[in-house]
């Protein structure tokens, strides 16, 4: 018994032998294994890293009885990320796992891991552990890839926020109108016109019109008519001899008001119709005159006026009531003094914010925010307009804005949300569609753009840079359109477009740093070393920081140990 149970021990101790060196041989053979990478470095698109592997074993490496588990693992400093493990099995066993058969084989693995930042220095590693009959041995690591290309981290999120503007206007023109009426065929003002309510206010206005620092008179204007009824020659005579009177009433006035500008010549000018067949119609258009849609009709019928005048007289009954109560209303000089009001400068409405807001109104308030580049001041003066007009949804609107270019997002969203609860317009929804992409949550920032009712070209920039952070290149493109920009450039570039992505860099003004890194990253896909270095250096002079950025940039990764890089990010 004891010869039996010895010879079972040596048995298994043989086995054992046997597979630790089998699998040992595996370990030392598994240099012969041919691993390819796509890409051959890694890259992040849509948040995530993804890599493919195939892997080509040789004949007579992977034993029938033996199972080989893998697992690709993005190592960088201060931690790892492991890809999904992989299982292989050699032909004889009896799992559910792909066969490599002894005569040698391929497998390729497809896998992806969210992105980190950490992972733009980093290498993928692959590590293995061949096991057989109970027995295990570690393969030495692998190193299969370097990472992370993160070109695609580099979109603008901030979009084109749309302010509302203001309704300032420095110049205002107004006007003041009054009407002297005259007795049939006679010329003269009576002076029970020069009475009148309407006279009346016409003079008080060009007196404290004149009396007014910001005001300036523009001119006046005299339209003298003669009702159309009568010879034409006649009423032309009368036409032009009321427009004297008017005028002779009016310079007077002007002249004891002390109007300096009345001085200027041609400050008056006169106009006269003889015969008022427009002010007829609408008079008549307005009246309850019997037959009127009769004597209406003569005047579509007729253009003749001798013949208007000798059909409407025909209507009997409606004629007497015409002389009696729309004729006397077109004997008439329309008198329009034209001001124009002149509203604070530049210069004032920006010292007014500081010495005196209660002077500004909300219009002037909103224009004055315009005068400023300081963002601490330009929201100071958007928060007064709110506080003196707390419905103005446009002042509400551009609070956000300004709090969007400080970079306090959740103080825009507050803003914006304040702003769409008073009015629901496009340009608030936009603008909430750009504070939901960089909170990150771009279900909600395309729901906002989707519900503008007329999209422009901000709904289209907020919906490409969407399409960019989700790595759908080409869709992003045709948002974008022809217009060059620095997202539409990018996703040019991550498209596989370098050429197309330098032609639209090269076709707009930059004037960040983050413009001109772009296009030193361009420079390097396109192999021109020389558009390469003095786009860093650009880039570089206007934002130091990048410096860092492109040191552990793998767009450079072959230019690491190149002196003139080394100088340039030193």
């Amino acid at each position: 018994m004891k010869k039996i149970n010895y010879l079972a021990s040596l048995i298994l101790f043989v086995a054992v032998l046997s597979s630790c060196a089998n699998l040992n041989k595996m370990k030392q053979t598994a240099g012969n294994i041919k691993y390819e990478v796509t890409p051959e470095v890694l890259e992040t698109h849509g948040e995530e890293v993804a890599v493919t592997i195939k892997a080509s074993f040789p004949e007579k490496f992977f034993l029938k009885q033996a199972i080989f588990e893998a697992t690709p693992v993005l190592v960088y400093e201060g931690g790892e990320t492991a890809f999904k493990p992989i299982t292989l099995q050699g032909e004889d066993v009896q799992e559910n796992n792909p066969v490599i058969k002894l005569t040698g084989g391929n497998h390729t693995y497809n896998e992806k891991v969210p992105f980190k930042e950490e992972m733009k220095v980093s290498q993928l590693m692959l590590r293995g552990t061949a096991s057989m009959k109970g027995q295990s041995v570690d393969f030495d690591p692998v190193k299969l890839a370097d990472g992370v290309i993160a070109t695609s981290t580099y979109v603008c999120k901030k979009g084109k926020s749309i302010v509302m503007s203001d309704k300032f206007k420095r110049i205002i023109p107004e006007s003041k109108e009054a009407d002297i009426h005259y007795v049939i065929n006679v010329a003269n003002v009576r002076g029970s016109e020069l009475k009148a309510e309407d006279i009346e206010e016409l003079k008080n206005y060009i007196k404290e019109s004149n009396e007014k620092v910001n005001y300036k008179f523009t001119g006046t204007e005299i339209l003298a008519y003669a009702s159309p009824d009568g010879e034409f020659d006649f009423n032309e005579k009368l036409a032009g001899k009321r427009s004297v009177t008017a005028e002779k009433f009016i310079d007077r006035e002007l002249k004891r008001t002390k109007v300096e500008a009345a001085k200027e010549e041609g400050f008056i000018i006169k106009t006269s119709t003889p015969e008022d067949w427009d002010g007829f119609k609408k008079l008549m258009e307005e009246s309850q005159v019997e037959d009127k849609d009769l004597i209406l009709r003569v005047l579509s019928m007729h253009s003749d006026p001798v013949v208007r005048e000798r059909e409407i007289k025909n209507i009997a009954a409606a004629y007497l009531e015409i002389t009696k109560d729309i004729l006397p209303k077109l004997r008439r000089s329309q008198i329009k003094v034209n001001v124009e009001a002149i509203g604070f400068s530049d210069e004032e409405l920006s010292d007014y914010f500081v010495s005196n807001p209660d002077t500004l109104n909300l219009e002037e308030t909103l224009y004055a925010a315009t005068l400023t580049e300081d963002l601490d001041k330009k929201l100071s003066i958007y928060k007064l307009a709110t506080e003196k007009v707390p419905k103005c949804f446009r002042a509400w609107n551009n609070v956000g804005n300004t709090y969007m270019d400080l970079g306090k997002v959740s103080e825009a969203r507050e803003a914006y949300e304040k702003a769409k609860e008073l009015y629901d317009s496009d340009a608030t929804k936009t603008n909430l569609g750009y504070v939901a992409i960089l909170e990150g949550d771009l279900d909600k920032a395309h729901e906002y753009f989707n519900s503008v009712a007329s999209p422009g070209k901000e709904v289209n920039c907020g919906l490409g840079i969407i399409s960019i952070i989700r790595a759908d290149y080409p869709n992003a493109i045709t948002y974008f359109g022809t217009e060059p920009s620095y997202n539409a450039a990018l996703a040019k570039l991550l498209n596989g477009d370098s050429n197309g992505a330098k032609r639209t860099l090269d076709n707009m003004e930059i004037d960040c740093g983050m413009g001109y890194y772009l296009k030193a990253i361009v420079g390097a896909r396109v192999q021109d070393e020389a558009y390469m270095f003095e786009n860093l250096r650009s880039a570089f002079g206007k934002d130091a920081e990048l410096k860092e950025v492109a040191k552990k940039d793998m767009e450079f990764g072959k230019y690491f140990v190149n002196d003139t890089f080394k100088s340039i990010v030193e």
